[in-house]
């Protein structure tokens, strides 16, 4: 199987220099490419023409199909994914894809260069995520030089490429863990009150919000797409000073004279407060079949995965808001989507019923109970195996590929030693306050106990949040 199909075209003459840099430099790090004199080729002359409005500059170097104008080696690396003294970084993703930006941004942020091979641009793509990953198509996947990782988190990362990143020493006023709607407001509050944060999220800005196709219920917009909405909000609080690291893992935290050390994949941080934002993650059925299945034909986002099933069919598990929401995203490509629910009716709000009725690319199985995934000789999904909560009828409900959107678990177990949390996870908070158990770290927005999971509530939790990070820390110094 040929893993990397970029191909690489040198348009050059044997007079020029910049030609002769650009051929050794792709020769000393072992690239194939066609080389072409375009004083003895007319036709590769006229396309060079085409490609530069009528001139004929060299040397050109086309990587698929763009082209590049006398590139400097500098440049060549950072298409390419060269690294001197390291192993050559390609990136199979997506613009669309959470991980693929975290991923990017965190070899950006170390100056590693890397080749990102768009899924969605080069179909040869595709073939390739499937061979290395056993039939899954799992982005982002990573080549470090010839070798493929399935999503590898930084500190894989870090220690395969081997980067060395220094703890970070400044002191902020308040770190806030979790980079969506309530940790970017309670920045935009805090800095504007003059107190230093940082935000620290692990996957990618705006959380859940930012992979929502559209909203219609935030004030001021009739509607607008959750991506575009967090990334003004992340804009807001960056032009006020507030720092965003993307891709970084706490994993501890830990309370010394007054001052707090969170423990990351990035390095160690420290502040004089703590702002838990972290939010939640889309819960699993836990039956038969899910575990083998996820990321071959089960999915939990549909703005992240539901590209891959353009003209084909999907299932939805779920009634709620959530669920019909992204189903009706997905029918406006899908061929069919069928929505199975274990009640009778669905629990969506009736705007959403409406809306749903209008399609005619649906099906709906309600009362139906989920009780296995199936999967074809090839390994991936072929179909949901559901029983009649009426009847007891067993049956079987082919499709291409499901998505599951059956509720919210909050992200946060990492704080089970370090302040009370209930049983299912949410973080417990004084009665009508942000406070936790530990004074100095407060919770908020939908990884806290009673809060409301929506974008409005999420702003307005996070100025709590900032009131009561200004509150605390006033104490503290008087």
């Amino acid at each position: 199987m040929i893993i990397d199909q970029t191909t690489l075209t040198l348009y050059e003459a044997e007079w020029c220099e910049d030609s002769k840099r650009v051929k050794n430099y792709l020769e000393e790090n072992q690239l194939d490419f066609a080389y072409i004199n375009v004083d003895l080729d007319r036709e590769a002359a006229i396309q060079v023409e085409k490609m530069q409005e009528g001139k004929r500059l060299t040397p050109t170097l086309l990587i698929n199909e763009t082209s590049f104008v006398n590139p400097t080696n500098e440049q060549i690396a950072a298409l390419l994914g060269l690294n001197p003294g390291r192993p050559r970084i390609r990136l199979f993703g997506a613009d669309w894809c959470p991980d693929c930006h975290r991923a990017k941004a965190y070899l950006s942020d170390n100056g590693i260069n890397y080749q990102y091979i768009n899924i969605d641009v080069h179909a040869w793509s595709i073939p390739v995520l499937e061979t290395v990953n056993k039939g899954k198509r799992i982005i982002p996947t990573i080549f470090i030089d010839d070798q493929a990782f399935a999503n590898p988190d930084n500190r894989t990362l870090r220690d395969l490429i081997g980067i060395t990143e220094e703890a970070q020493s400044h002191l902020y006023d308040v770190a806030i863990i979790g980079g969506g709607a309530t940790g970017l407001t309670t920045a935009i509050y805090v800095q504007r009150d003059k107190f230093s944060s940082i935000i620290l999220e692990k996957r990618l800005i705006g959380g859940n919000a930012s992979l929502t196709d559209k909203i219609e219920n935030y004030p001021g917009f009739i509607d607008i797409s959750g991506k575009e909405l967090m990334n003004k909000m992340a804009e807001q609080a960056q032009i006020y000073g507030s720092d965003i690291k993307l891709g970084a893992d706490v994993r501890k935290i830990t309370h010394e004279n007054e001052i707090f050390h969170l423990e990351t994949n990035m390095g160690d941080i420290t502040a004089r407060s703590v702002v838990v934002a972290v939010g939640s993650t889309y819960k699993k059925l836990n039956i038969p079949g899910e575990s083998e299945l996820i990321g071959a034909g089960i999915h939990f986002c549909a703005t992240c995965d539901g590209a891959f099933y353009r003209d084909r069919e999907i299932l939805v598990i779920g009634g709620g808001n959530s669920a019909l929401e992204e189903g009706m995203f997905l029918a406006r490509f899908c061929r069919k989507v069928s929505f199975v629910h274990y009640k009778p009716e669905f629990s969506a709000s009736t705007t959403y019923t409406e809306k749903l009725a209008e399609f005619t690319n649906v099906a709906v199985y309600l009362n139906q109970t989920p009780t296995a995934f199936l999967s074809n000789d090839q390994g991936t999904f072929k179909a949901l195996q559901v029983t009649d909560n009426a009847t007891g009828e067993v049956m079987e409900i082919e499709a291409d590929g499901v998505f599951l959107f059956v509720g919210l678990t909050p992200n946060t177990r990492f704080l089970a030693k370090t302040i009370d949390l209930n049983e299912q996870g949410f973080i417990c908070t004084r009665p009508g306050s942000v406070e936790t158990s530990v004074p100095g770290i407060l919770a908020a927005g939908d990884c806290r106990l009673g809060a409301i999971a929506q974008v409005a509530a999420a702003t307005g939790e996070g100025v709590v949040a900032s009131f009561a990070v200004k509150a605390y820390l006033h104490r503290q110094t008087t």
